[in-house]
């Protein structure tokens, strides 16, 4: 059957993403995991496609055991996989717990790579893998220190396994949004010392998402929404980190 697989669907982009999928391709099944499953099911209602709501924290090795399973079990043929599952929790070094980013390494980068490699076996020529990623993966950004370290290694990683799978005819494309208002921001900013307080440009989920399946058509292996964000892109690549690090401790107001 016709699959397509989305982490992080309860809310924000993973919901989004489940939504314009959807109305762009025809799936047999769409699979929609997130933690919470009555989020999932009132998702599933709105989807023209039948589907399967599954609650797993992919943070925690049985689900991904269980996950794999499930694809032994179904042995769907997947022709999207789309990771959105993560979280991320802005703050200085030392009011960040731990077991905080420990699981922000978890989800974002452990969990990311096991989905996928999981779920490749699973997935034949015309694939596509859509990872969600950040602006922050482009640059070391204080206050955002393992979140934006988590994304880099996103970065890298789907951009060298795009390569790796093109023989495969399968794509594989890393988002790479700007500030983009979802419940991810209720999270994020929960630490005392969150000293982000500037943020320049908003958008939407939508926005994101349409671009990045327009971007996945386009052969692109990043996808970044908006001409400003874009322009921050290139500015990173060619000012030493150094510069670009102070410039944003700047327009946060942090000590330097």
């Amino acid at each position: 059957m016709k699959t397509a697989i989305i982490t992080g669907a309860s809310s924000g982009m993973g919901y989004e993403f489940a939504l314009q999928l959807d109305k762009e391709e025809r799936f047999d099944e769409i699979w929609v995991i997130a933690r919470r499953k009555e989020r999932l099911e009132e998702l599933c209602g709105k989807l023209r496609a039948p589907a399967r709501a599954i609650a797993l924290d992919l943070a925690w090795p049985e689900s991904l055991e269980e996950y794999k399973k499930l694809l032994q079990q179904s042995r769907p043929q997947v022709t999207a996989l789309v990771n959105c599952a993560g979280y991320g929790q802005f703050g200085m070094w030392d009011d960040i717990p731990l077991q905080e980013a420990l699981g922000m390494v978890d989800v974002n980068c452990k969990a990311l790579l096991a989905v996928t490699q999981l779920t490749l076996p699973y997935m034949e020529a015309g694939g596509k893998v859509y990872q969600l990623d950040s602006l922050s993966a482009f640059q070391p950004v204080p206050g955002l220190a393992v979140y934006a370290a988590g994304k880099a290694f996103v970065l890298s990683y789907s951009r060298a396994l795009n390569r790796e799978l093109r023989t495969r005819g399968i794509r594989v494309m890393a988002i790479c949004p700007g500030w983009v208002k979802t419940e991810f921001f209720d999270r994020a900013t929960q630490s005392s010392s969150s000293t982000v307080t500037y943020f320049n440009r908003w958008y939407t989920a939508g926005q994101v998402v349409s671009t990045a399946l327009r971007d996945m058509k386009r052969g692109k292996d990043v996808s970044v929404c908006g001409f400003p964000v874009k322009a921050q892109v290139l500015g990173v690549k060619l000012l030493p980190h150094r510069l670009v690090m102070n410039i944003w401790m700047k327009q946060q107001k942090m000590k330097q």
